[in-house]
């Protein structure tokens, strides 16, 4: 990498590589203090749609072999928006190659894998972070200032529901994220959402108990029914290090949920509300007001909670899922040029990956379970 240029290289051009090159593409117009970006190279499962989507999204190169991606002398950053199984391969490949990487969440299927990929992260010694977009919303940055100056005093219990309805349908057919080896399902392709808001706002999880269901055993495919592998409804009831009680709720079968992250915060002091469903705002209760104010007060996202003024110089004029991608990329950005930044590495995820590993033995074993 030059000192005013990033070659970036992108594996998988679905729904999450789309939104990869859209960040790369909006992270030099919007914060005007980046290095030059260079979409260089795209790979994904044949020539014929890694050149389409090239041109889609403006690389200057396409393979149909994701190796030749990492390979490519003039790319100096790898994002990685592949299924889950393929990260551990993709990654460590990109990072023993001297790359920097940006692999979506979760990190990996199973802790081993995660593991490993922690290893090599360290031993390149290169940036590796996790596609955990969220975390970046300006107001979720707001919240974090909001607990740390004690607005609502020590938090005492947190609650946080993922829902969306997009495997509601008990007649959609089987997919690969029903296959056991993209990892248990919604604790871990889902609630590591809900997991990286806490390791944002609170910290590490000391213990928990998990409890997980299959609405929908089978699913249909062209060939007759197929036993659905993974877990799409879980419940986590934890610890915090810091003390604090809470749990997750996630179901990816939630009929009229469509994006929703619910987050309730108790403190001694106050509650704090916010949806990700609607996502530039977020609720405040304080009990220092006078007792005949008391009630929720509602928070719009303003230029007063950057980095939402690169955006848009207007108050309540709403940023979205892609803009908070653009913020993750500029964060990494910053991570690798030397700056401090918000996300979630490798070195932060694998606490993620442990807790959802020891949710499953807890379901596995039906009691409390420590995370290491």
């Amino acid at each position: 990498m030059s000192k005013d240029t990033i070659g970036v290289g992108l594996i998988g051009s679905g729904f999450m590589g789309k939104a990869h090159a859209l960040a790369w593409n909006s992270v030099g117009p919007v914060f005007g203090d980046a290095p030059r970006v260079r979409l260089l190279h795209l790979g994904d499962a044949g020539e014929e749609l890694a050149a389409r989507k090239a041109r889609e999204f403006g690389f200057e190169r396409a393979s149909g072999d994701w190796r030749k991606v990492i390979a490519d002398p003039e790319v100096d950053v790898v994002s990685i928006t592949t299924p889950n199984k393929f990260h551990l391969e993709m990654a460590n490949a990109a990072l023993t190659a001297g790359k920097h990487v940006w692999c979506e969440k979760p990190m990996a299927p199973t802790l081993a894998d995660a593991e490993m990929m922690l290893a090599a992260a360290r031993a390149s010694g290169k940036v590796a972070v996790l596609g955990y977009n969220y975390i970046q919303n300006p107001l979720i940055r707001h919240i974090r200032r909001l607990l740390d100056e004690g607005a609502i005093g020590p938090v005492n219990h947190v609650r946080i529901e993922m829902d969306e309805d997009f495997m509601a349908d008990p007649e959609a057919p089987f997919q690969q994220r029903h296959e056991a080896a993209n990892g248990w399902g919604a604790i871990d392709d889902f609630a590591v959402h809900p997991l990286s808001l806490i390791a944002i706002l609170f910290g590490k999880v000391a213990r928990v108990m998990c409890d997980m269901s299959k609405p929908y055993p089978t699913r249909k495919t062209a060939d007759g029914d197929r036993d659905v592998e993974v877990y799409d409804i879980a419940t986590i009831l934890l610890r915090l290090e810091n003390g604090a009680s809470g749990y997750i709720a996630a179901s990816r079968t939630a009929w009229g949920r469509k994006g929703r992250i619910a987050i309730q915060i108790f403190g001694a002091k106050g509650t704090i509300a916010f949806d990700q469903e609607r996502m530039n705002e977020f609720q405040l209760y304080v009990t220092s007001d006078r007792p005949t104010e008391h009630g929720f007060r509602s928070i719009i996202s303003a230029p007063h909670h950057p980095p939402y003024d690169r955006f848009c110089p207007a108050p309540g004029h709403s940023l979205g899922f892609n803009d908070l991608k653009t913020i993750e990329c500029r964060q990494l950005i910053g991570r690798i040029v030397g700056e401090d930044s918000v996300g979630i590495t490798f070195e932060d995820g694998i606490f993620i990956e442990r807790t959802v590993a020891a949710a499953g033995r807890s379901f596995q074993e039906g009691r409390w379970m420590e995370v290491e």
